[in-house]
């Protein structure tokens, strides 16, 4: 069926059976990303792949908010978040309920490998970071790989989703191949 954002918007959901379907072991961590649109849109994206998680950190807001109902088209309302005051204690507590996550921060820097290199394991815990800075060192640091998207354009830079959207679903490539797929 296909429907305009409007109608997206306004089409009533049984969010309890969305919030009960079948989810893939991938987790999003928005370490201090702004743009509330950019958190809607990440709210959509992990509707889109079946995330167990959305991790919001830091200075991200969170719902309920006009701007990320908009954008988010209301998947916010089914896709499992939590608040965490830093992307580093989303990490750590993700650890701990599932000690075998592999943290794959998407991100410009000297340890980074092209995103279509990486061996994606599950579970699986995408970091994206702040619009204009990126994503802390601190994360970094614990990061058990780091990403990035080769540009070869003048731009440097992707938006964050778009980022996370190409790095997500290189790695949905990896659960597919193992029939792993919700």
């Amino acid at each position: 069926m296909k429907l305009n954002a409007r109608q997206l918007r306004t089409t009533p959901m049984d969010v309890e059976k969305a919030t009960h379907m079948k989810k893939n072991p991938i987790f999003i961590i928005l370490d201090n990303v702004l743009d509330t649109y950019n958190i809607g849109a990440l709210f959509r994206l992990a509707d889109a792949v079946a995330v167990q998680c959305v991790y919001l950190c830091g200075e991200t807001q969170t719902p309920p908010n006009s701007k990320i109902k908009k954008s988010s088209v209301n998947t916010w309302m089914w896709v499992e978040w939590e608040y965490c005051a830093t992307a580093q204690q989303a990490i750590a507590k993700l650890k701990i309920q599932n000690p075998n996550v592999k943290i794959i921060a998407v991100e410009q820097d000297d340890k980074s490998i092209p995103y279509y290199e990486a061996q994606y394991q599950f579970p699986l815990a995408i970091v994206v970071g702040n619009e204009t800075s990126g994503v802390s060192k601190e994360v970094l640091e614990m990061a058990d790989g780091i990403v990035e998207i080769p540009m070869w354009g003048v731009n440097k830079s992707l938006n964050v989703m778009v980022s996370c959207g190409i790095v997500l679903f290189e790695a949905m490539k990896h659960i597919t191949e193992k029939n792993a797929y919700a």
